[in-house]
């Protein structure tokens, strides 16, 4: 099934507009390129509007935020909202301080966002009134495993359905849920870790699948997450042994570029709840 939502993307070939850190831009480029589509970067409110205008999709990502970044976030959000484009939410260190969490959550009051994708620490900080403390990363206490699995499902559930949007909260098991239905998506290995804005790579890759699949955006939401773990799990197994991480990232966006729709239907690994 989700191999149909990656040929709409390789078909389509949609032109997203990424606002998203420095850290990762050049990494979440190369990756929307191997998916088949087209990326293009502008952070500058003189001309936001403009650029997110002339594609067709969105990615807020609040990795490297400045009062500069947030009001180009804004104006290109409305403008995809007025638009009718999908806009996808990053929001990177949600609850690390204070100026981020407000201009997140400044994002959700005045956007329309059709996915909100991070971990669940960065949830929790938006939804659920909690602190982290580990940055950009999800604190240990917030692990999603098989054992508080319907638990977390529950709770992501409940999310969305306040926020009528679609949340994708990724870990050691990646969950993708509506108010009506989640996917729990098993592919991945423990060495994306190791690479820096993989996060980052997925949201910007999920931009992409509900830009060629607006109607479905729940499932091409779930199969973007699920491509991301399986071209983890083809990196890894191409790794030479003497190669690390910077391999292992190339790697990545090297199995993105090959995968098609019919491996990604043999190599997913989900449960419908």
């Amino acid at each position: 099934m989700f191999g149909n939502y990656l040929s709409d993307v390789r078909k389509k070939q949609p032109h997203i507009h990424c606002i998203t850190n420095y850290v990762s831009a050049n990494d979440c480029a190369n990756l929307l390129l191997a998916s088949g589509s087209s990326p293009i970067m502008a952070d500058c409110p003189l001309e936001s509007a403009e650029i997110t205008a002339l594609c067709d999709g969105l990615l807020l990502n609040t990795g490297i935020l400045n009062p500069e970044k947030l009001s180009a976030m804004q104006k290109s959000g409305k403008t995809a909202n007025a638009l009718h484009h999908p806009v996808v939410l990053d929001p990177v260190g949600a609850g690390a301080s204070r100026f981020r969490t407000e201009s997140v959550q400044s994002l959700l009051k005045e956007l329309r966002i059709d996915v909100i994708r991070g971990n669940l620490s960065e949830m929790k900080a938006l939804f659920c009134h909690a602190e982290i403390s580990h940055g950009v990363d999800a604190v240990a206490s917030d692990r999603i495993t098989e054992e508080n699995l319907p638990e977390m499902t529950k709770l992501i559930r409940q999310i969305a359905a306040v926020q009528n949007t679609v949340i994708a909260v990724t870990g050691q098991i990646d969950i993708v849920a509506d108010k009506n239905q989640a996917y729990c998506i098993h592919n991945g290995c423990s060495m994306m870790k190791s690479v820096t804005g993989s996060g980052c790579q997925l949201s910007a890759l999920t931009a992409a699948f509900i830009t060629a699949n607006p109607e479905h955006i729940l499932e091409s939401t779930a199969a973007a997450v699920c491509m991301m773990g399986v071209c983890g799990e083809i990196a890894l197994e191409h790794l030479k042994h003497y190669e690390g991480n910077s391999a292992f990232r190339n790697r990545i966006i090297d199995a993105v570029y090959c995968l098609d729709a019919e491996t990604l239907d043999k190599k997913a690994k989900y449960q419908i709840f």
